[in-house]
């Protein structure tokens, strides 16, 4: 079992919001805040099965929801006097709503546990950054971080390679399946319009409609022997390329002709090899105007003298 994450005590000489991010990584290291340490403190029944999910969720309704002036005081004890027991209070008493919004995302086969942990994490940061002299409500402010956190998780976690990575693609992984008004591929007229609604491009929702009817496979031939199973991608995603004899092959056969090159173009008087280099091995290749001009000779005695160069290599390399 875990141990309980210590609670530190307030200093004054702390950088604003050092504290609190210590508490986080705390927190990320040991998993759940152990709820009967924090009812203890708020002198709280504490439930009877500790550890369970239905015992930490027992225990978070258990504590008192803060009144609008109370959260208020609290908020401006640890921003202005950097009051972790201030802090620490407006966690705890918005640990039912991470719950809350958990449940909202149950449906994504994701551990109800985990989402929830992710959640707190997100609920730590909006009260390291709230200003309670906005005018806003913790709540209203901290939904946004919590939801951050939890579809950050849901989309590392969702499958084995992430399905989502730009904005659009993170936008239509949470939205296309609630905007799918029927099962089965969308036709084009419902693509368009989830692509109108969401001000995403049109083949984005084709795209991550094809992710999202995937599913993972094992790399690997299955192990029970069936007949009829379909052939595991082993069998025909296999790179020929990476074969270490067929790499040392090439790499021989490419340093035998870089090596004939050299040689057949050593045996070329300077004109001809710099028509040939110009020609056909500089980047800004050089037209026969060009070169006619450059030697002072006509563009068909510059084809004449490339053409007899070219045979004399060729037969370099026929030899």
């Amino acid at each position: 079992m875990a141990k309980p994450v210590p609670t530190p005590e307030p200093r004054g000489n702390l950088h604003e919001g050092l504290a609190l991010e210590k508490l986080e990584c705390q927190y990320r290291r040991v998993g759940y805040i152990r709820m009967s340490e924090a009812l203890v403190a708020n002198n709280l029944p504490i439930p009877s099965v500790v550890g369970s999910l239905d015992a930490y969720i027992g225990a978070v309704h258990r504590i008192p929801v803060l009144a609008a002036d109370e959260e208020h005081e609290l908020a401006q004890r640890y921003r202005e006097d950097e009051d972790l027991d201030a802090a620490r209070k407006l966690v705890m008493s918005h640990l039912r709503f991470v719950v809350h919004v958990a449940r909202g995302y149950s449906g994504y086969g994701l551990q109800m546990s985990d989402l929830i942990q992710e959640g707190n994490i997100g609920l730590m940061k909006a009260v390291k950054r709230f200003d309670p002299d906005h005018g806003v409500r913790l709540v209203s402010f901290a939904v946004h971080w919590i939801r951050a956190e939890m579809h950050e998780f849901i989309l590392r976690n969702w499958r084995i390679v992430k399905v989502a990575t730009t904005k659009a693609q993170r936008k239509l992984f949470f939205n296309l399946r609630k905007s799918k008004k029927r099962l089965g591929w969308m036709n084009m007229e419902e693509v368009r319009g989830i692509a109108k609604d969401l001000g995403v491009p049109e083949a984005t929702v084709l795209e991550m409609e094809s992710r999202l009817s995937g599913r993972d496979i094992g790399f690997d031939a299955p192990t029970e022997s069936d007949d009829d199973a379909p052939p595991a991608p082993v069998a025909y995603l296999e790179d020929h390329g990476a074969d270490p004899y067929l790499q040392l092959a090439d790499a021989d056969q490419e340093e035998h002709q870089l090596g004939t090159l050299q040689h057949a173009m050593a045996k070329l008087d300077d004109r001809t090899r710099d028509i040939i280099r110009r020609r056909w091995l500089a980047e800004d290749k050089a037209t026969l105007q060009d070169l006619a001009d450059d030697y002072g000779v006509s563009a068909e005695r510059i084809r004449q003298l490339e053409a007899n160069a070219m045979k004399k290599m060729r037969g370099a390399f026929a030899a």
